[in-house]
């Protein structure tokens, strides 16, 4: 008896019928994956403090790749607030198969000494308490019914904590932390997973030292920063059925950073 030479179809990027949240998502990173999970056929929620630029976003999403999406204001720091972002998103299209914890923020100091317990609190709020609760609550509905995928936005400095991002290192290492932990508490239906990024340029670098940051720049085995496109791959893959297997991972994308 032959074999037959052509294997069947395996899964793929196709994400019609699923529901997306995204937060953090009408800019930067969160602005690119949102972009390529409808162009994946997906409907997208999309969430910050700025609820206008969501919905202004979220209808040029809609109008540009024809698929259902939705804004949504939020500041994912508050804790109070979360219970009725995950009610508004799971509302908007009767579920929420995939969340993207991207929301983020590393405010700017001179010395360690000058960090007060307030922009500390803000960091771990945004970084840390946020996605922690947000898995909380959709991803305990989600393996209530049927299965999903929580997706974390964490950063190369988890593990490359540099003077100048202390809090914030400290609160990305968390969130790789509670992504293993969340791995196994919503396992087997709903996978947990973190992309650790590297340096991407995106609206924030523009007030960076240009020739400072090229000059570090030339250590990476890339030797340049990220663009925002290049890590929708890694997103696209753990949302969808191609990640049937990762769950508990922490995916590097950096630009191999030293």
């Amino acid at each position: 008896m032959t074999q037959d030479p052509t294997p069947p179809p395996g899964p793929g990027f196709d994400l019609a019928g699923r529901t997306v949240l995204v937060t953090g998502g009408s800019r930067g990173l969160g602005r690119a994956m949102a972009y390529g999970f409808a162009r994946c056929g997906a409907r997208v929620v999309v969430a910050s403090r700025n609820g206008e630029a969501c919905e202004e976003f979220a209808a040029e999403l809609s109008e540009t790749t024809g698929v259902p999406a939705q804004g949504l204001g939020a500041h994912v720091g508050h804790w109070d607030e979360l219970d009725a972002l995950a009610d508004a998103a799971w509302s908007a299209f009767g579920s929420v198969d995939v969340l993207v914890n991207n929301a983020g923020m590393s405010p700017v100091y001179d010395r360690e000494v000058d960090v007060t317990e307030a922009l500390f609190d803000k960091v771990i709020d945004v970084n840390l308490k946020g996605p922690f609760r947000l898995t909380a609550l959709l991803g305990t509905r989600m393996a209530e019914s049927g299965g999903g995928s929580v997706i974390n936005i964490s950063s190369a400095g988890a593990v490359h904590p540099r003077p100048g991002i202390l809090p914030y290192a400290a609160a990305k290492a968390g969130l790789n932390a509670i992504t293993v932990g969340f791995a196994h508490a919503l396992g087997p239906d709903v996978r947990v997973n973190a992309i650790m990024a590297g340096t991407f340029l995106t609206d924030v670098s523009k007030a960076w030292d240009e020739e400072a940051f090229a000059r570090r720049a030339q250590t990476f085995a890339a030797q340049r920063g990220g663009q925002p496109d290049e890590i929708v791959g890694a997103a696209l893959y753990l949302a969808s059925d191609l990640a049937s297997y990762t769950t508990g991972s922490v995916l590097t994308v950096d630009g191999g950073q030293p």
